[in-house]
């Protein structure tokens, strides 16, 4: 079994309220682009009303676009349907303090229409069923996600009054693995290290990336649902500790024509008896990999075009697939080799894969629903996995990754996979995501086009 004990329990709670140390109990679920949204409760009435009976909030939040604009094409919510309420249900496993919010505690809610039926489409219920296949088949998906950022000496309002353009980074030169570089920035690394830590996530490091004024923190791995909770609270709080600290930092995919935010998933595979199921019986059997892992890679690669849209969400993530970039551009898998989509690293124990496709700008929930459902459907069809790439993937005969969105759009509405592993109702909601972002796009006149036509077509 699974141990999901919350770092504050409901009695620890009520205590902390009674003695006045707990004020404001914030609520919130994962919309589609892992943002979370909810609201801010007086802790008294949470614990007399929410705690027990949860909440509601506008079923639009699922069927909105990034600037929570209405837009159509959603089955779930519309004009034509009211745009009524869902109901919000806390799950107690995720409570904690928000040590960045005096006074605060916080949880991530379940959604549920007014009969009680989950909404199948929220990105939390779909990685939920995803695990619900993965332990019929005996198996615990265990998961690490590491986050990257951009750091700027601008607050957030600077930079939206810049338009973005002209702003200036924390570090101003490659800091790649650099302590000096990371210790221009150490004040603000250390207190999301440390409020992270008080929040009940487990830190491992911090350290400086290639990108200017680029970061990296990482947390230990844990069980796929509570370290995607981890990564909605982490990167929440670490925007709002950079506003109080007076800087902000992007998790965006490709800020700039530089190295790109990338966000790469590990996950590996515990059985029954908690061991993991990824390891072979020795050192050669496979390079350490079980058959278990060797069909659950396999399968990572027949799906991997067709959900490339959970993994790259939005037109920005695309920008990072360019060769020699470190971001993936081939369907391939090796050994510790960085120049594929798929990297098998770690021996016995720590044997695991890592999915190098995301960008920070990821929704963790639906990128992990894709590894484990693509892992199950190598499983279930028992795909051999093909001979690892030992070389640059970058130059290798391999299948690419899509290159846009719309791309990856058509990929992921025509997939027997993906309608097999999530349902119609999940693969038509995801579309419209796409279309929606892609029209936006598509009516934008860009700083780009300007600077090439202004003047000189």
């Amino acid at each position: 079994m699974v141990d999901r004990t919350p770092s504050l329990t409901p009695d620890e709670l009520r205590s902390l309220v009674a003695s006045g140390e707990i004020d404001t109990v914030v609520m919130a679920f994962p919309d589609m682009q892992g943002r979370l949204q909810g609201k801010r409760f007086a802790a008294p009435f949470f614990l007399d009303e929410v705690l027990e009976h949860g909440t509601e909030g506008c079923n639009y939040l699922l069927a909105v676009d990034t600037e929570m604009n209405t837009v159509d094409g959603y089955e779930m919510s519309s004009w034509d349907r009211g745009y009524g309420d869902f109901a919000m249900h806390p799950d107690l496993a995720t409570l904690r303090r928000l040590p960045w919010n005096p006074g605060s505690a916080f949880l991530v809610a379940d959604l549920a229409w007014s009969d009680g039926t989950p909404v199948v489409a929220a990105p939390r219920q779909i990685l939920r069923r995803q695990l619900e296949r993965l332990a019929e088949h005996g198996y615990t998906a265990m998961v690490g996600t590491e986050l990257e950022f951009m750091v700027f000496q601008d607050t957030y309002e600077q930079a939206w009054n810049a338009n973005y353009r002209d702003l200036t980074p924390v570090n101003q030169y490659n800091i790649d693995y650099s302590v000096l570089g990371t210790g221009r920035v150490e004040p603000l690394l250390r207190r999301i290290r440390n409020e992270m830590q008080a929040a009940g996530l487990v830190v491992e490091s911090a350290k400086g990336e290639c990108n200017l004024g680029q970061h990296e923190i990482a947390f230990r791995y844990d069980e796929a649902l509570t370290t995607c909770d981890q990564h909605a609270v982490y990167k929440t709080g670490a925007k709002e500790i950079a506003a109080q600290e007076g800087v902000s930092l992007t998790f965006m995919a490709k800020y700039d024509e530089r190295e790109g935010n990338s966000c790469h998933i590990h996950l590996s595979l515990g059985d029954s008896d908690g061991r993991n199921a990824m390891a072979g019986d020795g050192p050669d059997d496979h390079g350490g990999m079980s058959p278990v892992m060797r069909h659950f890679l396999a399968g990572q690669l027949a799906a991997l075009r067709d959900f490339s849209l959970l993994y790259a969400p939005n037109i920005n993530s695309y920008k990072r697939f360019r060769p020699g970039s470190f971001a993936p551009t081939a369907v391939a898998w090796g050994v510790d080799n960085r120049t594929c989509a798929l990297r098998v690293v770690g021996h016995g124990r720590s044997m695991r894969f890592e999915n190098r496709l995301p960008g920070g700008d990821v929704n963790p929930y639906l990128a992990v629903a894709g590894l484990v459902a693509a892992g199950l459907y190598g499983i279930e069809h028992r795909l051999e996995l093909p001979e690892a790439c030992a070389g640059n993937a970058y130059t290798g005969d391999y299948a690419h990754v899509p290159t846009t969105l719309r791309d990856a759009a058509e990929l992921w509405e025509n997939s027997e996979i993906a309608k097999a592993a999530f349902g119609p109702e999940v693969v038509a909601h995801y579309r419209n995501m796409a279309r929606v972002e892609l029209d936006a796009f598509d009516s934008a006149v860009t700083d780009w086009e300007l600077r090439r036509s202004f003047e000189r077509l």
